[in-house]
Parts: C-alpha cells; sequence; structure tokens
C-alpha cells in the first residue's frame, strides 16, 4: 500500500514540474536557469514612454500589455545587450506592430521616428511572408516563412540578441536570422539591395531598449521573459 502511495505521489509531482508556469510567472526551472520577467501582468513596472515617463495602468488589460494607444511604442525602463527574449502576443484584426530590439537612443534623430534608432520584429496579421509580414526583421530580412496563427490567437516568439548575430523564432519555427557585421552601408542589405534606413548595421549599438509597437491598432504581449547571455 505504502509502495503505491509513493508511486502516486512521484508521478503527481513529475506531472507537476512538467506544467507551464501561470501567465507572467516564471517556473522553477527558469529562475534556476538565470530568466527574468519583464512583465508582471498587473502594472506597468519596468516599462515607459520613449519619453521616458510613467505609464497608466490602463495599458494593462487581463494579464497583458497593450501599447495601443501611446506615442509609437512602450519600451523597457533598461536598455539590454545580450539575450534571449521570449515572449507571447496576439493581434487584433488587420494589426500592424513590432517588437524592437537594441532601440537606442530614444531621442529621435531630426526628421525620423524612433523606430530607425532599432530593430524591428515585424508582427502583422497578413499571410504573406515579405519584408514586412510577421517574423521579418522589418524592410531588411524576411522570414522563411509565415508562421503566424490567425488574428486573435496567441503566438510564441523568441529572440536572440548576441553579438552580431540576431534570430527570431516564431511558434517554434526558426524563421529569420541577421548577422550585422554584413550590412557595413547605410540603406543596403547585405546582399546589396536596397531598404528605407539610412543606419550601417554592422555600426548600430549592441545595447538598447526593448519596445512594443503601437501602429493603431491594439494588440496583447505577455509572459515577456528575458535570458541574460554573456
Amino acid at each position: 500500500m505504502r509502495h503505491g502511495l509513493l508511486i502516486v505521489a512521484l508521478l503527481v509531482c513529475f506531472a507537476a514540474a512538467r506544467l507551464p508556469a501561470a501567465d507572467n510567472t516564471l517556473t522553477s526551472q527558469e529562475k534556476k536557469d538565470g530568466w527574468l520577467l519583464l512583465f508582471d501582468g498587473a502594472t506597468t513596472q519596468g516599462w515607459m514612454s520613449i519619453q521616458g515617463k510613467p505609464l497608466p495602468n490602463s495599458h494593462v488589460q487581463d494579464g497583458s500589455l497593450n501599447p495601443h494607444p501611446c506615442n509609437y511604442m512602450l519600451t523597457s525602463e533598461k536598455p539590454w545587450g545580450n539575450y534571449k527574449l521570449a515572449l507571447d502576443f496576439k493581434l487584433s484584426p488587420k494589426c500592424n506592430s513590432g517588437i524592437f530590439i537594441r532601440t537606442f537612443p530614444l531621442t529621435p534623430r531630426p526628421g525620423r521616428d524612433v523606430g530607425f534608432n532599432g530593430i524591428e520584429v515585424a508582427i502583422d496579421d497578413t499571410k504573406t511572408a515579405g519584408f514586412h509580414d510577421s517574423g521579418a526583421f522589418y524592410d531588411l530580412v524576411k522570414p522563411a516563412r509565415n508562421a503566424m496563427k490567425p488574428a486573435g490567437e496567441w503566438n510564441h516568439a523568441l529572440i536572440t540578441s548576441s553579438g552580431s548575430q540576431l534570430t527570431v523564432e516564431l511558434n517554434g519555427e526558426a524563421v529569420a536570422q541577421m548577422n550585422l557585421d554584413d550590412w557595413p552601408e547605410k540603406n543596403k542589405r547585405a546582399d546589396g539591395t536596397a531598404h528605407k534606413f539610412d543606419v550601417a548595421y554592422k555600426s548600430h549599438p549592441r545595447k538598447g531598449h526593448i519596445g512594443l509597437q503601437d501602429h493603431g491598432r491594439d494588440c496583447w504581449f505577455k509572459n515577456i521573459k528575458l535570458l541574460p547571455l554573456k
């Protein structure tokens, strides 16, 4: 009898260990591995406007962070360099949004929006796989394919920022990668074709703010977690 109870107890513990964390929390393994929680699900603590001002808690909706409406993007208070960024997001119909990395500084250049100071991972309610579709480095690198789920469904993104290497995984699929050392010229991609940004990405700052873009429609982000890399 005791042997049977012990087996049941072990099975229960094993099953519990395999369960995902509740939204906006870290599992014991994630804590052990060094992951940090960037959004607590209840407040805008750790986030600010691009002007460096605190955010109203109206941006927190049902345990998610919604950047709409704001002035272009919500940004992390702290700049980050090398890391893995994991998050879940869902879009409203026809939404055009993005996840910015290495945004620095937050003061835009004359005649440019602050997006020119960062690198955007596009997330859009589209089905194609071009330079402006989900998983792309916006206007720079196309995704291998559009791995997005329909509007209203949750997606999972994993973005790695490590030295010159940037990668995007969307819903478990590796969809885009970029080696900044291959981008020495302004307005030119690594293959020599033209893009819109007057930035030589080889010289782009290797550290900057994370941004969640508002492009005029609702989008929601939760389970925003970051693993610093050496």
